[in-house]
């Protein structure tokens, strides 16, 4: 008995290499496919109500389920595939269809779908031509999505459509499949039985059971998820597919589509939050704002703020449908689909929607404003396709149309179906439309200049960026709307060399006069790397930079503009120095000191945007214009070198005199600087007076700067900061740590996560610090930290040049040190040695705390903007360098008609200084802010003046902008 135990015990190998060759011979393979769907047909057919036969239903599960594993195992083979054959002769998927449709159970409704996958992705028997499989099929997607179906799983609900897009993507690849799955069901009417064109031989409506795949994939494009992405790109298929048919085109025109589209996009922009502040997470709050007076904005139930989830949640769903309309019109190869889909657009969202919420937005409701202006942002700064953008900037900014003869004569023959279509959406808004609105009364420009003079400093700054996505990536709808722009002469556009050269370093002496000690000559280094990559990427620029690889070769395509009405490219221009946007954004740098730093660096970013296209000169607005030039009659600077006149011929020596002129440097005018520079020097004055009325003024700014480098270089090292305890917090004063802000109060703290960083900024030995430096050689040092981005390699950098003759910089008193600061210590903690500040009971250690004490008295005092009382900086400039000049004569003039001042005036002139000075008394009190605001904001002026410099030097190299004869 033991031997045949072990007989039988062998027994299951044996069945198990059976059932290996059963799988592997085709005959036996499909006599166990027979047998599984005979048992099938017999449950089904035995039991009465399969919804309500829970052991009937377990049954046709299994039995579905190994009818596909089956199927997937046969399509891994090699030929034959009785299986897929005889599911194709006895169309089996019939009944199986029927089966799933009325069981309302939804795992023999997975496995259906599951099965009719398998017959689809075996590309074998022509199952997606086969008419009966499309309409089985499609019956069956119909009914278990319909409204009387049972509510789908998630995972079933991925399988569902990811077979209707399987399908659309075997139509996009073979078109002649399409017949199969869209039949038009009304009849084409046939007058006389002529036809124009063949586009009029549509003449019905559409009808769901037309092309019911459409319409599944229409259900689900507004979703999230793969079920989301298999809608939205089965579709794009579908309206690709139109350009093989004008029936499907013409079905597409008078569909639903459209209108459901931009009714969609319609409804998920009202989702979003009417009221919004802009705020950053505690946990990642910026350095340069954890650095300032950076309050967290209040939000209410109303007002959200744009870190809440759900509007992040809501504000993504929005802008990937818009993303989804770019898809459709770039996948569109039929004008009459795209017109359709891009009147609805402009009808249904920018008329009906976008454009009143600008309209009615206000600055005092809580933030409506910036609500609507910061989506305007996203919405621009998203979109890519031209035609989106002319319609939104063309109506937003109330551009004026073509002419309708023009227009007519470039679109093509309108057929029936789009004029029936473009009549039903007329008479559709003209019931719903009381009132209609019309950016010619109030636009976009007009909304933007208001924003910018508002009090609300979360408005303006939303408003600034608004204006830089326009000027950054479509700068040619500014130059006809937000701009005021004038031509230029090409022969005296372009500044002289000498000129050029004392501008630049009219910029660098602003910024040297800030000073510092880290490596500038490596942080301008890379300064000008990124000006030369992003005036290289300017959009306008491209026509400019880019190689013309022969005479005959080198025109660039025209714009892609379908749609007429788009402004022409950006022709040569110069911004008007009366420009409102210009003087709006000097207005707001003119309190650049005081003003919150997302605004700073808002206006900075704009400026600099207008500054970029290498269409626009620069001189008259930004630099002084050519014309403005006064030389001084000097003939050391008019002399020229004598040429050998037996080697060079006359226009060599006058070539060589136009250099020389060219090489002079004119006058230093004050009157001649236009608005920008004047407001940059001025700056430049107030920093001068920080310097005097705080103390420690040059120790403290060096300590932000390795602040922000500490801060930069943990934050890219450690994402995940780990937070201590409230209690932590207010006992580790941040403004004693390297300079930080002052933890007020009054209101939250927002360092937030940098908690650790300003633990490791408290060292007091840094490596870096102003050890024992020369004060004066301090005030007059030369460049900025690009915000904390850059860390000096050296503790001591190169000897800081001396400023130019043309920008002498007495700024105090004669007599008195031009950087000492008011409280006269020439010392600082970080110039000790820190070898003795382990001891607690130190003296050096108990020094530096009580200077780190003081520092922080020091930042966290609020201070306004300096009343100065001191000439600035490069005003006396002329009078200093000629005391012979003009200007000479009339200051003794002057002082002459000063000399016969009646006393009658100088009395009145008294009583109204006194009624001044009640004035003031009586004014409003001006807005303050802490030094530890005020030295940020000074890092930002610093870096931006580098900036500004980089970018003149970039063009000049560019663009050709030079003359140097």
């Amino acid at each position: 008995m033991d031997f045949w135990s072990r007989l039988i015990a062998n027994t299951p190998l044996s069945s198990k290499n059976s059932a290996k060759d059963a799988a592997r011979d085709p005959i036996r393979r499909r006599q166990r496919f027979e047998k599984e769907y005979s048992q099938l047909l017999h449950v089904w057919r035995n039991c009465s109500n399969l919804a309500r036969d829970v052991d009937a239903a377990e049954v046709l599960e299994v039995r579905l389920q190994e009818l596909s594993n089956i199927l997937a195992e046969e399509s891994r083979r090699p030929l034959p595939h009785p299986c897929i054959s005889f599911a194709a002769t006895k169309q089996i998927y019939i009944p199986i269809a029927k089966i799933a449709t009325t069981s309302y159970n939804e795992w023999i409704i997975k496995e259906a779908v599951l099965f009719f996958a398998s017959l689809i992705e075996s590309e074998e028997e022509s199952f997606v031509e086969n008419d009966a499989f499309s309409a089985s099929l499609t019956n069956l997607l119909v009914r278990i999505t319909g409204a009387n179906s049972i509510r789908l799983g998630l995972e079933t609900e991925v399988k569902v459509v990811e077979l209707a897009f399987n399908i659309t993507t075997k139509i996009r690849l073979e078109p002649e499949i399409l017949p199969a799955w869209f039949k038009v069901h009304t009849d084409a009417g046939t007058q006389d039985g002529k036809f124009k064109d063949e586009r009029e031989k549509f003449a019905g409506r559409t009808q769901k059971q037309d092309f019911p795949l459409f319409y599944l994939l229409m259900d689900y494009i507004h979703h999230e998820g793969k079920v989301g992405d298999f809608a939205r790109t089965g579709l794009l298929y579908i309206i690709e597919a139109a350009s093989h048919s004008v029936e499907l085109e013409q079905w597409i025109v008078e569909s639903d589509l459209s209108t459901l589209m931009a009714t969609g996009l319609g409804a998920l922009y009202s989702q979003l939050s009417r009221k919004l502040v802009i705020d950053h997470p505690p946990q990642g709050l910026p350095p340069v704002l954890a650095f300032s007076d950076y309050e967290h904005p209040v939000t209410t139930f109303e007002i959200v703020s744009s870190c809440s989830p759900d509007y992040q949640l809501h504000m993504d769903t929005f802008l990937s449908h818009l993303l989804f309309w770019q898809d459709v019109l770039n996948h569109c190869r039929s004008l009459e689909v795209k017109s359709t889909l891009l009147e609805h657009f402009q009808i249904i969202f920018l008329q009906q929607l976008l454009y009143p919420s600008l309209l009615e937005s206000s600055d005092v409701d809580g933030g409506s404003s910036v609500a609507v202006l910061t989506y305007l942002r996203r919405i621009l700064e998203s979109l890519d396709h031209p035609d989106m953008i002319n319609l939104i900037l063309h109506y937003l900014l109330a551009l004026p149309d073509t002419d309708s003869s023009a227009r007519n004569s470039s679109e093509p023959t309108v057929s029936a179906a789009r004029k029936r279509k473009s009549m039903d959406l007329a008479s559709m808004m003209a019931s719903k439309m009381e009132s209609s609105y019309s950016p010619l009364l109030f636009n976009l420009v007009d909304l933007i200049h208001a924003c910018l003079k508002s009090e609300n400093d979360q408005t303006v700054c939303v408003t600034i960026q608004l204006i830089a996505t326009i000027l950054k990536r479509h700068h040619r709808y500014a130059i006809v709307t937000l701009l005021h722009t004038q031509g230029v002469d090409p022969n005296i556009s372009h500044r002289t060399m000498g000129a050029h050269q004392q501008e630049v370093e009219f910029l660098m002496t602003l910024a040297s006069t800030i000073g510092g000690q880290d490596n500038f000559d490596e942080i301008y280094d890379n300064i000008l790397k990124d000006t030369m990559t992003r005036v290289e990427g300017h959009p306008c620029s491209l026509k400019l930079v880019a190689p013309k690889v022969s005479t005959h070769n080198h025109k660039l395509p025209a714009i892609p503009d379908s749609l007429p009405g788009a402004p022409r490219d950006v022709p040569p221009h110069t911004l008007s120095p009366e420009d409102p946007l210009l003087h709006n954004l000097l207005d707001i740098m003119e309190q650049f000191f005081i003003n919150p730093i997302e605004v700073n660096l808002s206006a900075t970013e704009a400026i600099l945007d207008l500054a970029v296209c290498g269409y626009v000169a620069i001189e008259g607005w930004l630099l002084r214009h050519p014309r403005t030039y006064v030389f001084e009659d000097d003939s050391d600077e008019t002399s020229s070198p004598i040429p050998d006149r037996s080697v060079n011929p006359a226009k060599e020596f006058e070539k060589l005199q136009a250099i020389s002129r060219c090489r002079r440097r004119p006058r230093w005018q004050p009157s001649s600087l236009p608005r920008m520079l004047r407001v940059l020097e001025a700056l430049a004055d107030q920093v001068v007076a920080f310097r005097e009325s705080i103390p420690r003024f040059d120790e403290l700014m060096q300590q932000r700067r390795e602040a922000f480098q500490t801060a930069d270089a943990i934050v890219s090292n450690e994402q995940n900061v780990p937070t201590s305890s409230a209690a932590g917090v207010a006992a580790v004063d941040p403004s004693s740590r390297g300079g930080s802000r002052p933890a007020s109060p009054v209101r939250p703290s927002a360092l937030g996560g940098f908690q650790r960083i300003l633990s490791e900024l408290s060292t007091p030995s840094r490596s870096g610090s102003p050890r024992g430096r020369n004060e004066a050689a301090r005030s007059s040092g030369n460049g900025s930290t690009k915000s904390a981005g850059h860390r000096a390699t050296t503790p001591t950098s190169r000897p800081i040049p001396v400023p130019p003759k043309e920008f002498p910089l007495n700024y105090n008193s004669p007599g008195k040190s031009p950087a000492k600061s008011v409280s006269g210590r020439s010392f600082s903690p970080s110039s000790h040695d820190g070898s003795g500040i382990g001891g607690n009971g130190s003296p050096v250690a108990s020094q530096v705390a009580a200077f780190a004490a003081v520092d922080q008295g020091i930042l966290s005092r609020r201070i306004g903007l300096p009343k100065l009382t001191v000439e600035p900086i490069l005003l006396d400039f002329n009078r200093k360098q000629t005391s012979k000049s003009k200007n000479l004569d009339d200051e003794t003039k002057y002082e002459e008609v000063e000399d016969d001042i009646d006393p009658t005036e100088a009395q009145v002139a008294a009583e109204e200084d006194e009624i001044e000075e009640h004035a003031e008394l009586q004014a409003p009190k001006e807005k303050e802010a802490s030094v530890s605001h005020i030295l940020t904001n000074i890092v930002i002026y610093q870096s931006f003046l580098l900036e500004l410099a980089s970018l003149i030097q970039v063009r000049a190299g560019l663009f050709d902008e030079v003359r140097f004869a």
